[in-house]
């Protein structure tokens, strides 16, 4: 079971930036095997992906955010990053960090098994 802690979020004026972590504890798994990611939900909206990054460091990011947002993860502290750069009002969300076990398929997946309580990010105009 792998318990996930965000921080990071606050308000923004838009073209700002914020730096979102996520911190994985837990046992029964290896932090550098998981598939781990960054979902957000807009209030009325749908919860999306924003970015994941697999077991081999492969990522994906959803065009939307596609040049301004940057996925990493130190493995030693077990942390996960989401740099947000030159933010939108219409990043606005509880911004989510979740982890899976690949189970040898892709983490490219709509959903994972392990999540957090999230982080609000608020961008001004």
């Amino acid at each position: 079971q792998v318990q996930l802690v965000e921080s990071g979020g606050g308000s923004v004026q838009a073209g700002g930036s914020l730096r979102l972590s996520c911190a994985a504890s837990g046992s029964g798994f290896t932090y550098s095997r998981l598939c781990i990611a960054w979902f957000r939900q807009a209030p009325g909206k749908e919860r999306e992906r924003v970015a994941l990054i697999g077991h081999d460091n492969a990522t994906l990011y959803t065009s939307a955010v596609k040049g301004r947002f940057t996925i990493s993860k130190e493995h030693a502290r077990n942390t996960l990053y989401l740099q947000m750069n030159n933010l939108k009002p219409e990043d606005t969300g509880l911004y989510y960090c979740a982890a899976d076990d690949p189970l040898g398929f892709s983490c490219n997946r709509p959903t994972y098994g392990n999540w957090g309580q999230g982080t609000q990010v608020t961008v001004s105009s």
